[in-house]
């Protein structure tokens, strides 16, 4: 019988196929959290990783930006071989776990700490490596400065979805310009982006949260989004504006404008504190979308029930 990702347990998660992955994320009723970290940076609790910290304040989906496939690295892991980073950070959360890739080249990168290596771009190749190192999610995506178009991550979607068939979920969008001015505000994504992403192979759209980039407001989103689950996908509302070390009123609204523009996954970004949102906000969202009972049991379960 299929579960709510929010009520699963560790021993559900881990058996859980791409389609089954995404048929329980749907029955949560947009009460699904993911967070996301930056994995090469010193974690904010020094030997816990990020990843661990945000899976503690109830997080239900972790992705990790800046991590490269040819080069596996979670800062406050204990020690492990490389190959098992995602692994062993699935044992230890008993969360499912994504990545970013970003479809640039190696020369992408206007900002240092962005600065592209080849095993974060969006290839088959890569993709490849990310499925069998243990990744649930692989998400298409540009950070900032790094110049990643609509066209581009089409293209990806194509070569990946090709490579891996239907035995990853794949999500796609941007919440932020990424460097191209000529898809900032209301251009960053519209309906005719989100029909060639869904052609090509895209499960879940990624938009930009409302009120987290100048234009986009509750009913544009909204619009989006409905028309995103009537070609049969689902949406993802991200906050990738730093906005995520905000005070928890300015989050709440968020969760709850996102939570109205009928989000099926809700997003918080890596850069409340350099790499992790702060903590307290991932908990603050998570209770506004649905409530203390489900946002303490997703603290409290046991990775080993």
């Amino acid at each position: 019988m299929a579960n709510r990702l929010i009520s699963m347990t560790y021993s559900q998660i881990k058996k859980l196929k791409a389609k089954q992955i995404l048929e329980a994320i749907k029955l949560s009723e947009g009460r699904v959290m993911a967070a996301e970290t930056v994995s090469f940076l010193q974690p904010l609790l020094y030997d816990i990783s990020n990843a661990e910290l945000a899976s503690a304040m109830s997080a239900d989906i972790l992705i990790l930006n800046v991590y490269d496939v040819n080069n596996p690295l979670v800062q406050g892991l204990p020690n492990h071989e490389s190959k098992d980073t995602i692994k062993l950070l699935k044992q230890l959360t008993g969360r499912l776990i994504g990545i970013n890739f970003e479809p640039v080249d190696e020369k992408a990168g206007d900002d240092k700490l962005w600065k592209m290596s080849k095993g974060r771009m969006a290839t088959a190749i890569n993709a490849k490596k990310a499925k069998k190192q243990g990744v649930d999610f692989i998400v298409i995506t540009g950070n900032p400065g790094n110049h990643v178009t609509n066209k581009s991550i089409c293209k990806a979607i194509k070569e990946i979805r090709k490579e891996l068939g239907d035995d990853i979920v794949l999500i796609t969008g941007k919440m932020h310009a990424s460097g191209e001015l000529k898809e900032a505000a209301q251009n960053i994504i519209n309906k005719k982006d989100i029909k060639q992403f869904v052609d090509a192979g895209a499960d879940i759209i990624l938009l930009p949260a409302p009120g987290t980039v100048p234009g986009i407001t509750l009913d544009y989103i909204h619009e989006l989004i409905t028309y995103t689950h009537s070609l049969d996908k689902l949406a993802m509302t991200s906050i990738g504006t730093s906005q995520e070390g905000s005070d928890t009123d300015t989050i709440k609204r968020i969760a709850i404008d996102s939570k109205q523009a009928g989000a099926d996954i809700h997003h918080i970004g890596d850069s409340g504190y350099l790499g992790i949102a702060i903590p307290e906000n991932i908990m603050a969202y998570s209770i506004a979308i649905r409530g203390a009972r489900h946002t303490y049991y997703s603290m409290a379960k046991s990775i080993n029930r």
